[in-house]
Protein backbone atom coordinates (compact mmCIF):
# COMPACT_ATOMS: atom_id res chain seq x y z
CA UNK A 1 0.00 0.00 0.00
CA UNK A 2 1.33 3.01 -1.24
CA UNK A 3 0.04 5.60 1.64
CA UNK A 4 0.33 9.86 1.17
CA UNK A 5 -0.61 12.49 3.56
CA UNK A 6 -2.45 15.22 1.60
CA UNK A 7 -4.95 18.42 1.49
CA UNK A 8 -7.74 18.35 0.26
CA UNK A 9 -9.90 20.88 -1.84
CA UNK A 10 -12.04 21.60 1.21
CA UNK A 11 -8.34 21.97 3.29
CA UNK A 12 -8.54 18.75 4.99
CA UNK A 13 -5.09 17.19 6.03
CA UNK A 14 -6.16 13.39 5.22
CA UNK A 15 -4.36 9.90 4.44
CA UNK A 16 -5.02 8.66 0.94
CA UNK A 17 -3.91 5.72 -1.35
CA UNK A 18 -2.49 6.70 -4.52
CA UNK A 19 -0.55 5.05 -7.19
CA UNK A 20 2.23 7.49 -6.74
CA UNK A 21 3.69 10.92 -4.86
CA UNK A 22 2.79 12.70 -7.69
CA UNK A 23 -1.04 11.80 -7.95
CA UNK A 24 -3.84 14.07 -9.11
CA UNK A 25 -6.44 12.20 -6.65
CA UNK A 26 -5.98 9.84 -4.12
CA UNK A 27 -8.69 7.23 -2.16
CA UNK A 28 -9.17 8.44 1.35
CA UNK A 29 -8.38 5.88 4.11
CA UNK A 30 -9.99 5.58 7.84
CA UNK A 31 -8.27 4.74 11.17
CA UNK A 32 -4.98 5.24 12.30
CA UNK A 33 -1.77 4.75 10.80
CA UNK A 34 -0.01 3.18 13.71
CA UNK A 35 -3.15 0.77 14.41
CA UNK A 36 -4.46 0.13 10.85
CA UNK A 37 -6.54 1.84 7.88
CA UNK A 38 -8.88 1.48 6.04
CA UNK A 39 -10.22 1.99 2.66
CA UNK A 40 -12.74 3.94 1.79
CA UNK A 41 -15.20 4.97 -1.21
CA UNK A 42 -13.81 8.69 -0.62
CA UNK A 43 -11.84 10.05 -3.48
CA UNK A 44 -10.04 13.15 -3.30
CA UNK A 45 -8.25 15.57 -5.21
CA UNK A 46 -4.73 16.39 -4.03
CA UNK A 47 -4.25 20.18 -3.12
CA UNK A 48 -0.69 19.88 -1.54
CA UNK A 49 1.48 16.76 -0.83
CA UNK A 50 2.35 16.57 3.25
CA UNK A 51 5.31 15.32 4.47
CA UNK A 52 4.39 11.65 5.22
CA UNK A 53 4.17 12.00 9.13
CA UNK A 54 5.08 14.14 11.79
CA UNK A 55 7.98 11.69 13.09
CA UNK A 56 8.38 11.68 16.86
CA UNK A 57 12.68 11.37 16.27
CA UNK A 58 14.50 11.35 13.52
CA UNK A 59 17.70 9.07 14.02
CA UNK A 60 20.24 8.55 11.55
CA UNK A 61 23.05 6.32 10.58
CA UNK A 62 26.64 7.70 9.47
CA UNK A 63 28.75 5.76 7.41
CA UNK A 64 26.71 2.55 6.89
CA UNK A 65 27.48 2.13 3.21
CA UNK A 66 31.38 0.65 2.85
CA UNK A 67 32.09 3.33 -0.13
CA UNK A 68 30.52 6.45 1.50
CA UNK A 69 33.21 5.92 4.15
CA UNK A 70 35.62 5.13 1.51
CA UNK A 71 34.92 8.47 0.01
CA UNK A 72 35.34 10.35 3.55
CA UNK A 73 38.36 8.59 4.66
CA UNK A 74 36.78 6.84 7.50
CA UNK A 75 37.17 3.57 8.98
CA UNK A 76 33.83 1.05 8.97
CA UNK A 77 32.18 1.42 11.38
CA UNK A 78 31.94 -1.67 14.24
CA UNK A 79 28.75 -1.09 15.62
CA UNK A 80 26.01 1.06 13.75
CA UNK A 81 27.45 5.39 14.34
CA UNK A 82 24.33 7.76 15.33
CA UNK A 83 23.27 11.01 15.54
CA UNK A 84 19.92 12.64 15.89
CA UNK A 85 18.52 15.61 13.27
CA UNK A 86 15.60 17.85 14.60
CA UNK A 87 11.72 16.76 13.95
CA UNK A 88 11.74 21.01 13.06
CA UNK A 89 13.73 20.04 9.54
CA UNK A 90 11.47 17.71 8.01
CA UNK A 91 9.14 19.12 5.00
CA UNK A 92 7.31 17.94 2.05
CA UNK A 93 7.64 16.30 -1.65
CA UNK A 94 8.04 19.61 -3.33
CA UNK A 95 9.08 22.01 -0.41
CA UNK A 96 11.66 23.86 -1.04
CA UNK A 97 14.75 23.32 0.29
CA UNK A 98 16.12 26.96 1.94
CA UNK A 99 19.68 28.01 2.08
CA UNK A 100 19.87 30.28 5.48
CA UNK A 101 20.93 33.81 4.69
CA UNK A 102 23.51 33.54 7.50
CA UNK A 103 25.04 30.61 6.30
CA UNK A 104 25.74 27.51 5.94
CA UNK A 105 27.94 27.86 2.83
CA UNK A 106 28.72 24.36 2.12
CA UNK A 107 25.34 22.17 1.98
CA UNK A 108 24.52 18.72 0.69
CA UNK A 109 22.67 16.02 -0.47
CA UNK A 110 22.38 12.72 0.94
CA UNK A 111 19.73 10.03 -0.58
CA UNK A 112 18.48 7.76 2.37
CA UNK A 113 16.30 5.25 2.72
CA UNK A 114 13.97 5.95 5.45
CA UNK A 115 12.12 3.23 8.17
CA UNK A 116 9.24 4.16 9.66
CA UNK A 117 8.73 2.19 13.38
CA UNK A 118 4.89 1.24 13.77
CA UNK A 119 4.83 0.23 17.56
CA UNK A 120 6.95 0.55 20.51
CA UNK A 121 10.27 -1.56 20.37
CA UNK A 122 12.79 -1.96 23.28
CA UNK A 123 15.59 -4.79 22.96
CA UNK A 124 14.31 -6.40 19.90
CA UNK A 125 16.13 -9.16 18.09
CA UNK A 126 17.12 -8.83 15.03
CA UNK A 127 14.87 -11.79 13.62
CA UNK A 128 11.69 -9.83 15.25
CA UNK A 129 12.52 -6.40 14.31
CA UNK A 130 10.80 -6.56 11.10
CA UNK A 131 7.29 -6.88 12.68
CA UNK A 132 8.08 -3.38 14.44
CA UNK A 133 8.39 -1.47 11.15
CA UNK A 134 4.96 0.11 9.99
CA UNK A 135 6.82 0.35 6.14
CA UNK A 136 9.31 2.82 4.59
CA UNK A 137 9.87 6.22 2.74
CA UNK A 138 12.20 8.51 0.84
CA UNK A 139 14.69 10.56 2.87
CA UNK A 140 17.45 13.88 1.64
CA UNK A 141 19.81 14.09 4.69
CA UNK A 142 20.55 17.90 3.90
CA UNK A 143 23.60 18.61 5.43
CA UNK A 144 25.85 21.80 6.20
CA UNK A 145 29.14 20.16 5.91
CA UNK A 146 31.37 23.83 6.94
CA UNK A 147 29.01 23.58 10.36
CA UNK A 148 28.73 20.03 10.67
CA UNK A 149 32.59 19.30 10.12
CA UNK A 150 34.27 22.60 11.59
CA UNK A 151 31.91 25.34 13.08
CA UNK A 152 30.64 22.68 15.49
CA UNK A 153 33.59 20.79 16.37
CA UNK A 154 32.33 17.86 15.31
CA UNK A 155 29.38 17.45 16.60
CA UNK A 156 26.79 16.83 13.71
CA UNK A 157 23.10 17.30 14.95
CA UNK A 158 23.29 21.41 14.31
CA UNK A 159 24.71 21.22 10.52
CA UNK A 160 22.09 18.73 10.07
CA UNK A 161 19.01 20.37 11.30
CA UNK A 162 18.61 23.65 9.77
CA UNK A 163 14.89 23.84 8.87
CA UNK A 164 13.73 22.62 5.68
CA UNK A 165 17.25 20.06 6.05
CA UNK A 166 15.17 16.50 6.08
CA UNK A 167 12.58 16.09 3.04
CA UNK A 168 10.47 12.84 3.72
CA UNK A 169 8.16 11.76 1.07
CA UNK A 170 6.68 11.40 -0.71
CA UNK A 171 4.73 8.69 0.21
CA UNK A 172 4.60 6.01 2.57
CA UNK A 173 4.98 2.19 1.53
CA UNK A 174 4.30 -0.39 3.84
CA UNK A 175 6.07 -2.75 5.14
CA UNK A 176 4.10 -5.94 3.13
CA UNK A 177 4.65 -3.96 -0.13
CA UNK A 178 8.69 -3.61 0.27
CA UNK A 179 10.03 -7.68 1.03
CA UNK A 180 13.35 -6.95 0.56
CA UNK A 181 14.37 -3.62 2.08
CA UNK A 182 17.79 -4.40 1.87
CA UNK A 183 18.21 -4.76 -2.15
CA UNK A 184 16.67 -1.67 -3.69
CA UNK A 185 18.47 0.59 -6.10
CA UNK A 186 19.04 4.22 -4.51
CA UNK A 187 20.20 7.18 -6.57
CA UNK A 188 20.45 10.82 -6.20
CA UNK A 189 20.16 13.08 -8.84
CA UNK A 190 20.77 16.97 -8.80
CA UNK A 191 19.21 18.86 -11.70
CA UNK A 192 19.24 15.78 -13.99
CA UNK A 193 22.70 14.88 -13.29
CA UNK A 194 23.03 11.08 -11.29
CA UNK A 195 25.11 11.94 -8.49
CA UNK A 196 24.57 8.67 -6.14
CA UNK A 197 23.47 5.30 -7.91
CA UNK A 198 23.82 2.13 -5.36
CA UNK A 199 22.19 -0.71 -3.55
CA UNK A 200 20.69 -0.93 -0.04
CA UNK A 201 22.43 -4.55 0.08
CA UNK A 202 25.50 -2.26 0.49
CA UNK A 203 24.53 -1.47 3.85
CA UNK A 204 27.39 -2.23 6.39
CA UNK A 205 23.85 -2.91 8.64
CA UNK A 206 21.62 -4.11 7.46
CA UNK A 207 17.58 -2.93 8.74
CA UNK A 208 16.59 -5.49 11.32
CA UNK A 209 20.00 -4.56 12.48
CA UNK A 210 19.55 -1.05 12.95
CA UNK A 211 16.49 -1.23 14.28
CA UNK A 212 17.68 -4.13 17.15
CA UNK A 213 20.47 -2.15 17.67
CA UNK A 214 18.65 1.23 18.25
CA UNK A 215 15.76 -0.55 20.63
CA UNK A 216 19.00 -1.50 22.91
CA UNK A 217 19.57 1.76 23.84
CA UNK A 218 16.19 3.57 23.19
CA UNK A 219 12.91 2.74 23.07
CA UNK A 220 11.56 3.25 19.61
CA UNK A 221 7.86 5.12 19.51
CA UNK A 222 5.76 4.39 16.81
CA UNK A 223 6.42 7.33 14.59
CA UNK A 224 9.93 7.34 14.93
CA UNK A 225 11.83 7.88 11.39
CA UNK A 226 15.25 6.27 10.87
CA UNK A 227 17.45 7.41 8.02
CA UNK A 228 19.92 4.21 7.11
CA UNK A 229 22.74 6.05 5.70
CA UNK A 230 23.88 6.97 2.32
CA UNK A 231 25.83 5.93 -0.53
CA UNK A 232 28.83 7.11 -2.42
CA UNK A 233 28.86 10.46 -4.34
CA UNK A 234 27.97 13.15 -1.91
CA UNK A 235 28.76 16.68 -2.79
CA UNK A 236 31.52 17.50 -0.55
CA UNK A 237 34.08 14.18 -1.22
CA UNK A 238 33.36 15.49 -5.24
CA UNK A 239 36.50 17.60 -7.09
CA UNK A 240 35.91 19.75 -6.95
CA UNK A 241 33.01 19.71 -4.24
CA UNK A 242 29.37 20.08 -5.32
CA UNK A 243 27.11 22.07 -3.05
CA UNK A 244 23.65 22.53 -3.37
CA UNK A 245 22.88 26.64 -4.58
CA UNK A 246 19.56 28.73 -5.00
CA UNK A 247 17.98 27.26 -8.21
CA UNK A 248 18.59 23.57 -7.99
CA UNK A 249 16.25 20.47 -8.33
CA UNK A 250 16.93 17.45 -5.91
CA UNK A 251 16.18 13.69 -6.30
CA UNK A 252 15.89 10.82 -4.15
CA UNK A 253 15.07 7.95 -6.40
CA UNK A 254 14.61 4.88 -4.45
CA UNK A 255 13.25 1.59 -5.86
CA UNK A 256 9.92 0.66 -5.18
CA UNK A 257 9.21 3.38 -2.65
CA UNK A 258 9.40 6.21 -5.82
CA UNK A 259 11.01 9.78 -5.97
CA UNK A 260 11.35 12.60 -3.48
CA UNK A 261 11.91 15.69 -5.50
CA UNK A 262 12.48 19.65 -4.18
CA UNK A 263 13.54 22.57 -5.22
CA UNK A 264 16.66 24.37 -3.54
CA UNK A 265 16.04 28.66 -3.18
CA UNK A 266 17.64 30.89 -0.96
CA UNK A 267 16.48 32.67 2.37
CA UNK A 268 14.75 36.18 1.02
Amino acid sequence: MKLIRFVTDSGDAVYGIADSGSAREARVVSGDLFTGVTETDRIEQVKAILPPLDPVNILCLGWNYGKHAEETHERYPEMPVVFIKATSSVIAHGSPIVLPKAGPDEVDYEAELAVIIGKRAKNVSPESAEEYILGYTCANDVSARDWQLCKQNGQWARGKSFDTFCPLGPCIVTREDVPEPNKLRIRSFLNGRAMQDSMTSDMLFSIPTIVSDLSRSMTLLPGTVILTGTPEGVGFTREPPVFLGNGDEVTVAIETIGELTNPVVAEA
